[in-house]
C-alpha cells in the first residue's frame, strides 16, 4: 500500500467515506449472467439480506439502493426490482453500523409520504438513514401517480426538487426534540406547543403537516443529490470523465464553489476488479459480449485491488469519499471487502463506521437544530413546566 497522502483541510475532521451500491446483480447490464444468484433470487429478501450483511462485514460507510419507478428498457435480462425504500427498511434491523441510503424518486410522490418513509427508516435504523434524491419527469411516471407531467427541462425538474427537499425537511422538524413528554399524570404523550405545522407553499403543491411521528434520531436524514443541484443537500455525488487526480480535482472545485465547504463530495466510481486469476479486463470482455457496459458520466476503474487502493488513497486528498458501483455485486463486493478496504484501514485512509454511530456522526456532519424550536425558552420537565 502506498504512503498516505496528507489530506486537505476540508477532510481533516470528516474522514474518507466509502459507499457501495448493492442494487440487483451489479452495475454491469449483464451482471446477472456472472452472479451466483439466479435471476429470480435477485428480487428476493434473501439476496437483499446477503448483500447488506456482506457490505456491513466488509466495513463500508453506507450502502446505497438504486431504484426507478419504471422497469428498465432494452436490457439484457431481468427488469424487476424491489422498491429501494423497502429494501433499506428491511435491512435496518439486521445491521448495526452501516448507513442505509435508498434512491427515492420524489418528483411525483407526495412529499409528506416521502418524509414519513425516510423518517421511519431513520428511526428503525437508530440514525443511519440517508436519501438519494431523484426525479424523472417521464409522463408515464406522472400517470402512475395521477399527476400532470412536468413540462420543461432539467432546470424545471431541479426547481421542483428544491421545493420537495425543503418541504420534506420542514416536515422532519415539525416535532421538536423534546416534544414527547409521556406525562402519565395528565395522560399527555406529547407537548402540543412543541409540535408545529410545516406550512410549506411550493410552485406546484402545498404541505401542511405536522409529521406522523416524532423527530428521528438524526433530526434530519442525510440528503444526497447530484453535484450541481440547487436543492439543499448534505452530500453531493460527483461525476468525472476520468479517475486522474487532476480531472477529479477540477470537478470537485466546481462542486465546492456551488455547494460550499460543508457539503460532502463523493465521487461516483464504477469498479471491476481482478478475481481468482482472471483479470478485470477479461471479465468485462466476457460480459460485454452479452451486453456492452456503456460509459456513463461516472468515473470507472478496471484493474487489480492494489491499484484501486492506490487510487482511493490519492482521491482522499481531493474528495470526501466515493460511491462504488460494483460491476458484478457478489464478486466485486467480496474482492473489495477482502483486498481493498483492509489496506485502506491499515494505512489510516479509511475508518469503518462504529456500531451505534449515526450516519451524520460517521460523516462528520452536525445534527441540525430544529427550525421551529425556541432556543431562548428554558428546558421543561416531563410535565411541561419550566424548571
Amino acid at each position: 500500500m502506498p504512503t498516505v497522502l496528507k489530506m486537505s483541510t476540508s477532510n481533516d475532521q470528516r474522514g474518507f467515506a466509502i459507499f457501495v451500491d448493492i442494487d440487483e446483480a451489479g452495475a454491469h447490464p449483464a451482471a446477472w449472467r456472472a452472479s451466483s444468484a439466479r435471476p429470480a433470487e435477485l428480487v428476493s429478501a434473501r439476496w437483499v439480506a446477503t448483500s447488506i450483511r456482506a457490505a456491513e462485514r466488509a466495513g463500508f460507510t453506507a450502502a446505497t439502493f438504486d431504484d426507478h419507478p419504471l422497469p428498465a428498457r432494452d436490457v439484457d435480462g431481468p427488469t424487476a426490482r424491489l422498491d429501494a425504500g423497502i429494501r433499506a427498511a428491511f435491512s435496518a434491523p439486521s445491521t448495526s453500523a452501516i448507513g442505509l441510503v435508498p434512491v427515492v424518486h420524489a418528483l411525483y410522490n407526495e412529499p409528506f409520504h416521502v418524509a414519513t418513509q425516510l423518517a421511519s427508516l431513520d428511526t428503525a435504523s437508530h440514525g443511519r438513514a440517508g436519501w438519494i434524491v431523484a426525479g424523472d419527469p417521464d409522463a408515464a411516471i406522472a400517470a402512475r401517480h395521477g399527476r400532470e407531467a412536468l413540462a420543461g427541462g432539467s432546470a424545471d425538474v431541479d426547481a421542483e426538487l428544491i421545493d420537495v427537499v425543503e418541504a420534506v425537511r420542514r416536515v422532519w422538524d415539525t416535532w421538536e426534540d423534546d416534544a414527547v413528554i409521556r406525562d402519565t399524570a395528565t395522560g399527555r404523550y406529547f407537548d402540543r406547543d412543541r409540535v408545529h405545522y410545516a406550512d410549506f407553499e411550493g410552485r406546484s403543491f402545498a404541505l401542511k403537516g405536522p409529521a406522523l411521528l416524532p423527530r428521528s434520531p438524526q433530526g434530519q436524514v442525510i440528503v444526497v443529490g447530484e453535484a450541481g443541484t440547487r436543492a439543499e443537500v448534505d452530500v453531493a455525488l460527483l461525476d468525472s470523465a476520468s479517475t486522474t487526480s487532476a480531472a477529479v480535482r477540477e470537478a470537485a472545485a466546481a462542486a465546492r464553489a456551488q455547494h460550499g465547504p460543508d457539503v460532502r463530495l463523493l465521487l461516483q466510481l464504477e469498479v471491476a476488479l481482478d478475481r481468482a486469476g482472471r483479470t478485470a479486463t477479461a471479465r468485462l470482455a466476457e460480459l460485454d459480449a452479452w451486453a456492452p457496459w456503456a460509459r456513463t458520466r461516472h468515473a470507472r476503474y478496471v484493474g487489480d485491488a492494489a491499484g484501486l487502493g492506490h487510487l482511493l488513497t490519492e482521491l482522499a486528498d481531493v474528495v470526501d469519499g466515493v460511491r462504488i458501483l460494483p460491476a458484478v455485486l457478489d464478486i466485486d463486493l467480496d474482492e473489495l471487502g477482502r483486498a481493498v478496504l483492509p489496506g485502506l484501514r491499515a494505512s489510516g485512509v479509511f475508518r469503518s463506521p462504529e456500531v451505534g454511530a449515526t450516519l451524520r456522526q460517521t460523516l462528520g456532519l452536525p445534527r441540525p437544530a430544529n427550525r421551529f424550536a425556541r432556543p431562548s425558552e428554558p428546558a421543561r420537565t416531563s410535565t411541561g413546566a419550566a424548571r
